[in-house]
This record gives structure tokens, C-alpha cells and sequence, in this order.
């Protein structure tokens, strides 16, 4: 019997993941299903209280703030699941979500990774996530399919090729990172399942959307809808994706556009509304750039453990 290991990452937010670990094994607890946990550089640790709700947990402590794709990656240490299942602690699952995912992956070897619909969890009618379009790499822009659509429906059925997966709930195989690698942590927040896909393409592998599951997402409960960490390393990583996946030409020509128009546009807007405090972090994040190579884990912003 094929294996899934279910990875997710808390962060200070025990209450959050929680109502996770009761969501999935609600939903997704069965013999052939395991569950690590990293707690990320916490304040507090909360090894006990997530046992105590999902007691086959495996609990693994960083006492360092190690990003998304960090915290992920050290999970992988631990997973032994044939399949991984990629979850962020603020969604909640249901019950089809594994059987779903991995019967994709058996039907077509050559999807390398895949995510469900999501939904907003206090809109649990409203489309989050139905996939995304390819990027535009000259403005380093793509589309959310379906975002803010009431649900009618209308995907349940849709199994298709899209540009990215949501890094909210993704699954590939194991076996697969062999070939891929891992997420990279030179992103910290931020576009780093973008740059996992665009390896998985490299690859020769499809990156897949299905609307026959669904996830809900508790939309920005990590780092709220504007603030000086999401405004820096959305700036700061949208660059960056476009200087690790294009050539050198590409880069030029997005750089200029970037830094001319988009970022100056961003900080006049800014400036405008009397957010000095965020105008100064697009700045921060196109310097960083400038200053920094492309694989570079100087992340240029000080992580503060509070949520």
C-alpha cells in the first residue's frame, strides 16, 4: 500500500493549526497516512497540545525561523510517505483529498505536482485558487484562475494543466525529488512553490490542477494583508523568481521594468496612502537584488518570532 505523508508548518499560530490537525484527522486520518509537523522557531512550543489532539503526530522543533520552504524542507527528513502532501496550517481539508491527489498522480506519470480548488474558509462559497495562468516574464505577472468566482460547481470536474500550484495545499512524489530537489530557501516567503514548479517543468513534468477536491484557506491569517514583511519579500522574491528562471535578456528587460515602473508606481502609491513604512521595504526589496545573487540565503530582513 502506497504511503502519504501530510507536512505542515506552525508558526505561532497554535490555535490555527489545531483546528488543522482536527480537520485532518477528521477527514484524512487512516492507516496509510502520517502527519509532520515543524514547529517553526516558535515563541512557545506546543509539542503537547498538537499530540494531545492528533497523538500519531510527528513533531519535529526548530529553534529557528526557517520560512516556508524551510520548515517544509526539514520536514522531508522525516516524511516517508511515497506521496507528500504540502499543507499550510491555516486550511482545513476534506475527506476526498488524498484519494483525489494520488489518483492523479497514478493516472499520469508525468504530472509531477498537483493542487486542489481552493476556497476561502470564512467564504466557503468564493473561489480562492483554480489554478494559475503561465507567467508573463517580461512583468513577472500571472493570473489566478477562478479567484473570487462563487463556487456553482463549476470545477468540479475540471482535471487540467496549469501554470503553478497554490503552495496552501500541493502534493507530488517522493520519489520525484530525487530528480527536482527541494523547495528552494533562498525565498524564505513567497514565490518559492513558483520556482518548484518551474523545476518540475524543467523536468519534463506537467504541473496539475483538479476541482475534483477542495481545500478551505484561511487567507492571510500568517502576515495580514499589508505589512512590512509581506511587502518586502513580495517585492524582494518576484525579482528574484524572474533572475533563477530566465535568461539573461529576459532579466534585463524585466529589471527595467521593475525598477522603473512597477516599484516606482508600488512606492508612489504608497507614499500617496502615507505608508512611508511600506514604501521603504519595496525599495529594501528591489536593493536586495541589486546587491545579492540569485541563490543567495541573505534574506535582508530581520524575522522577529511574533505572528
Amino acid at each position: 500500500m502506497k504511503t502519504v505523508s501530510i507536512i505542515t508548518v506552525n508558526f505561532n499560530q497554535p490555535e490555527v493549526t489545531i483546528d488543522f490537525l482536527k480537520s485532518v484527522k477528521s477527514n484524512l486520518l487512516s492507516p496509510g497516512v502520517e502527519v509532520v509537523l515543524v514547529d517553526n522557531g516558535s515563541e512557545v512550543f506546543h509539542e503537547a497540545e498538537f499530540k494531545s489532539v492528533y497523538p500519531e503526530l510527528i513533531y519535529i522543533r526548530s529553534e529557528k525561523n526557517l520560512g516556508f520552504a524551510g520548515g517544509n524542507n526539514l520536514a522531508l527528513e522525516a516524511a516517508k510517505g511515497d506521496y507528500l502532501l504540502f499543507l499550510n496550517n491555516d486550511t482545513e481539508v476534506t475527506a476526498n483529498l488524498c484519494e483525489v491527489l494520488t489518483s492523479a498522480l497514478d493516472d499520469d506519470p508525468q504530472i509531477g505536482i498537483i493542487s486542489p480548488m481552493l476556497l476561502y474558509f470564512d467564504q466557503p462559497d468564493l473561489v480562492q485558487y483554480a489554478g494559475f495562468s503561465p507567467m508573463n516574464y517580461l512583468t513577472g505577472r500571472n493570473k489566478d484562475l477562478g479567484r473570487l468566482q462563487q463556487d456553482h460547481g463549476q470545477y468540479n470536474e475540471v482535471s487540467m494543466e496549469t501554470g503553478y500550484c497554490h503552495g496552501a495545499a500541493m502534493m507530488c512524489r517522493s520519489a520525484d525529488l530525487e530528480e527536482i530537489g527541494r523547495m528552494s530557501d533562498a525565498f524564505f516567503l513567497y514565490y518559492e512553490e513558483l520556482d518548484w514548479c518551474e523545476h518540475f517543468k524543467r523536468a519534463g513534468k506537467k504541473i496539475w490542477f483538479t476541482g475534483k477536491t477542495r481545500v478551505y484557506h484561511k487567507e492571510s491569517i500568517s502576515v495580514g494583508k499589508e505589512s512590512p514583511i509581506k511587502t518586502y519579500f513580495m517585492t524582494r522574491n518576484r525579482m528574484l523568481f524572474i533572475r533563477r528562471n530566465s535568461n539573461l535578456v529576459n532579466t534585463l528587460a524585466f529589471s527595467i521594468y521593475f525598477i522603473f515602473i512597477a516599484s516606482t508606481k508600488q512606492v508612489l502609491t504608497y507614499v500617496v496612502k502615507g505608508r512611508i513604512d511600506l514604501a521603504k521595504w519595496v525599495l529594501k526589496g528591489v536593493w536586495w537584488n541589486l546587491t545579492h545573487s540569485k541563490n543567495s540565503k541573505n534574506l535582508g530582513f530581520k524575522i522577529q518570532n511574533r505572528s
